[in-house]
């Protein structure tokens, strides 16, 4: 008798639901283990409808299967687990009802369409809460599942909302809301606007149905609409890829630019250059193991602190291996070539040695993790703070360069080192410096690399190849040069990926690159001097 008295009530509130009249929460939670799937639909409508701010818990707990109904009394309740017992909150008043004794109470069922209503009625009522994140939160799921019957709840959250984002956000949902079921012609053509004005994947495909639609307005409003929006993204997905190049070319210019002034100065293939980047990746990889031991408070500093200590340990590397074996074999490229190309392969197993082949974790700090937005364009903060600190080692080389004595003596060793001997400059030092310069830049890349690459003892090898090609197509001993090699290869690496593949791209561009130096032998910006031109 008990629970056909339960039954009927709960088909009057229903019914009451049904008819719109406003019911409050005492009236509706009760009714929830009553009546069937769509029943309980009904009644969730109805609490989203209310306004309630206990609502919110309410149908998190009845979504997450821990809203119950007491077997004695029929009272429903929150359901919480402590030390392996349950625990038992009244879903009202929030008080402490104690522990739930065994088959004492039985959980309130729900269906993946029961579900859906849910998380629709959470986003609803979160439009009301004062946090403009959740609100903003509840105006996306809006959008994402529009629900034709909170068109008016939609609208008024419109008029009253100040924050500009969050507005936004509503008119969005506003619209597919509108389209989403039977509305006047004007607010249809209205949300069409809108959503055109959105310009993204998500918006297309909301309009792509109303193209066929037996209103002729709104079907051409639609076909617009769609057609403004593929040529939107045509424009974003240029700039996308022109962002993705810059983000490559700044990856290739810090591997490439210790390169071409160790080969402008000297003629060295330097075969162990990814050697060395592969040596500033490990040294980062140090620092963050020390820092997450010892003072995990410092992790976000973990990169400015291991900087310059890559600069130093791979730069010490490099003059060690320009004293120790290429000094003694300036002038011969072959046996130079060989012979760092077994420097290479001996730094490679010492790595393997010391920490094993397999790849090791560098995280990232916080300042360089996740990503916004720029229109319709992503850009990650990892990237973004790479490219800047790519120019900002270019800027203090080109510096160290132009307005140093050891730059004007690199310079004048390029243009002429028999004149810049007589003249009482030590060429040998200059040669040691120049070398030990171009690898701690390496090992600097190699701390940049950390960030975006595996850091293994391949490390290196992905990027040798390349950084050659930069130099060779820039103007060996031209950092301008690199500086244009790399954006320009990163951009056309990227333009050429969708239409060919990453390996065929590299291919064609490589092509590219050899033909360009049958014309152009000396690269786009050629170094000038006497010592050059014989």
């Amino acid at each position: 008798m008990r629970y056909l008295i339960r039954l009927s009530a709960g088909l009057v509130l229903v019914l009451w639901a049904s008819l719109g009249l406003a019911q409050t929460l005492e009236e509706l939670v009760p009714t929830l283990p009553d009546g069937s799937y769509s029943d309980r639909g009904k009644v969730v409508s109805a609490i989203a409808a209310s306004g309630d701010p206990r609502a919110v818990d309410v149908l998190e707990a009845l979504l997450d299967g821990n809203l119950h109904e007491m077997t004695a009394g029929g009272a429903v309740v929150i359901v919480s687990s402590a030390g392996g017992r349950d625990m038992a909150t009244d879903a009202l008043s929030g008080a402490d009802l104690g522990e739930i004794p065994a088959r004492g109470s039985e959980r309130i069922k729900v269906n993946n369409g029961l579900r859906r209503d849910i998380r629709t009625a959470i986003g609803i009522l979160t439009l009301r809460d004062p946090d403009p994140a959740r609100r903003l939160a509840a105006a996306e799921a809006a959008f994402k599942s529009p629900d034709p019957e909170q068109v008016e709840l939609l609208a008024r959250a419109r008029a009253d909302e100040a924050d500009p984002r969050v507005k936004a956000a509503l008119d969005d949902a506003w619209a597919v809301t509108v389209l989403a079921g039977p509305s006047d012609e004007a607010a249809r053509l209205e949300a069409v606007a809108m959503l055109r004005a959105r310009g993204d994947v998500e918006a297309r495909s909301k309009l792509l149905p109303l193209m066929q639609d037996a209103d002729a307005d709104l079907a051409a409003a639609a076909t617009e609409a769609v057609g403004h929006i593929d040529d939107l993204q045509k424009l974003w997905g240029l700039a996308q890829n022109v962002w993705f190049g810059l983000s490559l070319g700044s990856v290739l210019l810090l591997a490439a630019i210790g390169l071409a002034i160790t080969f402008g100065v000297m003629g060295v293939i330097n075969m162990a250059h990814g050697e060395l980047v592969m040596l500033g990746a490990y040294t980062t990889f140090l620092v963050q193991e020390t820092i997450r031991t010892h003072m995990p408070a410092l992790f976000d500093w973990s990169l400015l602190i291991a900087a310059p200590l890559a600069f130093v340990i791979a730069g010490g590397v490099g003059v060690a291996i320009e004293r120790g074996v290429v000094r003694f074999l300036y002038g011969r490229a072959l046996e130079t070539l060989l012979a760092t190309w077994g420097i290479s392969l001996m730094l490679q197993q010492l790595v393997r040695t010391l920490f094993g082949p397999n790849n090791r974790e560098v995280g990232n700090p916080g300042w360089m993790s996740g990503a916004f937005e720029i229109g319709h364009m992503t850009v990650t903060w990892n990237r973004l703070w790479i490219l800047v600190f790519a120019l900002v080692v270019f800027a203090v080389l080109l510096f160290v360069l132009k307005r140093t004595a050891i730059g004007l003596q690199m310079r004048a060793v390029t243009q002429n080192r028999a004149m810049a001997a007589n003249m009482g400059i030590r060429t040998a030092w200059v040669d040691a410096m120049t070398f030990g310069l171009g690898a701690g830049i390496a090992g600097l890349a190699g701390v940049a690399l950390s960030q975006i690459d595996n850091v293994s003892p391949n490390l290196g090898q992905s990027y040798i190849v390349d950084s050659f090609m930069v130099v060779v197509f820039g103007g060996a001993g031209n950092i301008w040069g690199t500086l244009a090699g790399a954006f320009s290869l990163g951009i056309a690496n990227k333009f050429l990926e969708p239409w060919t593949g990453a390996v065929l791209s590299k291919i064609l561009v490589l092509i590219f690159i050899i033909l360009f130096i049958q014309k152009r032998p000396r690269g786009l910006f050629a170094v000038r001097g006497r010592a050059v031109e014989s």
